[in-house]
């Protein structure tokens, strides 16, 4: 892995046409989203389509839920073949429907269980396995560091943490000091998460804690830029200026026409709409702009639209 920024496993979000767009923008590794382990084993489409990915991805992780070992265990077998850079096992998603189920951020509550999935993965993959946790269930059961332990030992090749429990889902601020408090406690790499919204927060969030690399999630809808910035930021300590908007326009249209190539015109068109939201927040006039982008259905009238809207914007 070359860098140390990287992209979060964002269920809905994180798909090819976007890994590739920050790929281009220097994220040094992207993981896939979510996939269910059960899905995998099941042969189900879905959980089949998320799992595919293009050789120019790479480095790339693939992130996978579940609750059962020996179905996790069955489920990583059918990744070693589509062979991903390695195995992620998300221990954090705070989501009702994954907990429910005792996936996700539910395993911090039983690390018997989590203990017994992880070594499991590791019995049945080929791969590096690495596992993204919370910090705990909720503020009376903060687990990062125990949990990291577990995976140390369970020969785990690093730990993602996001520092805030499943109760607090994306409320609060994220306290990174439970990053530094892991990164104390373990020799495996501990990736930081959490709050990096520009370059001087992945410095402070690596100068604060001593972690190995930083994940942007949230830090990046409608903005693949923040990779590119941040690496030259941590290289030169020279904060480079926020894209203009003609390379935001330009770069929307680009991501369109890749979520076109992969899901069709209608279908990439609808699945974009949120990024376009994304791309031309904070744009003059954007407002009316964005209403219109919503009901677009092709990628000719985008393009009109977007055309349009600077026209507008050079005459003014």
């Amino acid at each position: 892995m070359s860098g140390r920024v990287i992209l979060a496993p964002l269920a809905g979000i994180a798909d090819t046409p976007f890994r590739l767009i920050v790929k281009r923008f220097g994220a040094a590794l992207v993981y896939t989203e979510m996939i269910s382990a059960e899905g995998l084993v099941r042969a189900g489409l879905g959980s089949l389509r998320l799992l595919c990915f293009k050789p120019e991805e790479k480095p790339i992780g693939v992130q996978i839920f579940g609750s059962d070992p020996e179905r996790i265990a069955s489920a990583c077998q059918l990744v070693n073949k589509h062979k991903p850079d390695l195995i992620d096992l998300n221990c954090g998603c705070p989501v009702r429907k994954v907990v429910r189920k005792n996936g996700g951020a539910a395993l911090l509550r039983d690390l018997k269980l989590l203990e017994k999935i992880l070594v499991a993965v590791k019995r049945s993959s080929e791969l590096p396995v690495t596992l993204k946790i919370r910090s705990g269930w909720d503020q009376d059961n903060l687990v990062a560091s125990k949990v990291a332990k577990i995976a140390e030992e369970c020969g785990a090749s690093a730990i993602t943490v996001h520092p805030r429990t499943q109760r607090e889902g994306y409320s609060k601020k994220a306290d990174w000091s439970i990053i530094a408090g892991v990164k104390k406690q373990v020799g495996i790499p501990v990736i930081g998460s959490g709050d990096v919204f520009s370059p001087h927060d992945a410095k402070d969030m690596l100068d604060g804690t001593g972690c190995d690399a930083v994940m942007i999630g949230r830090g990046c809808f409608g903005n693949p830029w923040i990779f590119s910035r941040t690496n030259h930021f941590l290289k030169h300590g020279e904060l480079l200026p926020e894209p203009s908007m003609e390379e935001k326009i330009l770069t929307c249209l680009e991501h369109a026409q890749l979520s076109v190539k992969a899901y069709g015109e209608s279908g990439g068109v609808k699945r974009m709409r949120k990024h376009l939201v994304w791309y031309t927040k904070g744009m003059p006039g954007s407002k009316e702009l964005r209403q219109k982008l919503f009901t677009l259905e092709s990628l000719r009238q985008v393009r009109e639209a977007f055309y349009a809207y600077l026209k507008r914007a050079e005459a003014e």
